[in-house]
């Protein structure tokens, strides 16, 4: 695989910072006969990418958009000396990172044990992003380029609808972010994992009828119709969030149908209003 590098920082003090700690390090090491400890250099080659470290206000923004908490399993994809992680686990969820570099994952066990944060809850693991099994995320966060992010993106988009994705200054292609925030001049995206609703339904209203409902999908852009005889009535508003949708449409007795409801596989249920009558719907895939 051919080897990327990261933008380097705007400032160099970061740079300069990590170098001088590393020369004093090296130094009371040489002065107690001890081996030095391991200090990676902002800039160094990786496998995929050079590492540069996140800023931690910009790991915490990242979390906070994707409202990590007790509960989420958040896997770090290239993490680094594992302060994404530690964060996450701070946070109350159960955190896992993938990191190439042995040395990289030695570094963030140690992190992680300075903070006080049990290896139950904030795991490292050495291995390739790319052959990592991550389907239990309901978090995942990235530091990678856009063509690493691409790549992975059949896998992000098989996870659990609703799964959070949140990454640091690439984005996902033609993906568009749900959110993008900043920190100073650094950029970070949040995508949610979209259900899979393109095709043909079968829609039960609350009033008795049955009616065909056509769904087109782009990722979380969705659009679609509603069959009324030789009528194919559009869809207002159509919005997918995980899998929360939520759509209207007006029918054959100009009535405005408000829907929302939750997917699950190849059905979906919910509430719908009509005017001054509320019932539950569900459709099911064709």
């Amino acid at each position: 695989m051919p080897r990327h590098r990261r933008p380097t920082p705007r400032h160099g003090a970061g740079t300069r910072s990590a170098t001088l700690l590393a020369a004093v390090a090296l130094a009371a090491s040489a002065s107690t006969g001890q081996t030095p400890e391991y200090q990676p250099q902002v800039g160094q080659e990786g496998k995929d990418v050079a590492w540069v470290p996140t800023p931690e206000a910009l790991v915490e923004r990242m979390l906070t958009m994707a409202q990590v908490g007790a509960g989420d399993v958040v896997f770090d994809l290239g993490s680094g000396d594992g302060r994404t992680v530690i964060a996450a686990a701070k946070r109350g969820a159960e955190a896992v990172g993938v990191e190439y570099n042995p040395d990289l994952v030695a570094l963030s066990r140690r992190n992680a044990e300075r903070e006080r944060i049990s290896s139950d809850t904030a795991d490292f693991v050495q291995g390739d992003i790319f052959e990592t099994d991550f389907s239990r995320a309901t978090v995942v966060t990235l530091y990678l380029l856009q063509e690493l992010n691409v790549r992975l993106r059949p896998a992000l988009l098989d996870l659990r609808a609703g799964t959070r994705v949140v990454s640091h200054m690439f984005k996902m292609g033609d993906w568009e972010p749900d959110e993008t925030s900043h920190f100073e001049t650094r950029a970070a995206y949040l995508w949610i994992v979209p259900a899979r609703v393109q095709g043909s339904w079968q829609l039960a209203l609350g009033d008795g009828r049955t009616l065909e409902m056509d769904l087109d999908q782009s990722f979380q852009r969705v659009g679609g119709s509603v069959h009324l005889g030789p009528i194919r009535a559009g869809l207002r508003e159509p919005l997918l969030r995980g899998d929360a949708l939520r759509f209207a449409f007006v029918d054959d007795k100009a009535v405005l149908h408000e829907l929302t409801g939750r997917v699950t596989d190849d059905r979906m249920e919910g509430t719908c209003r009509a005017g001054a009558r509320t019932d539950r719907w569900k459709a099911t895939k064709q």
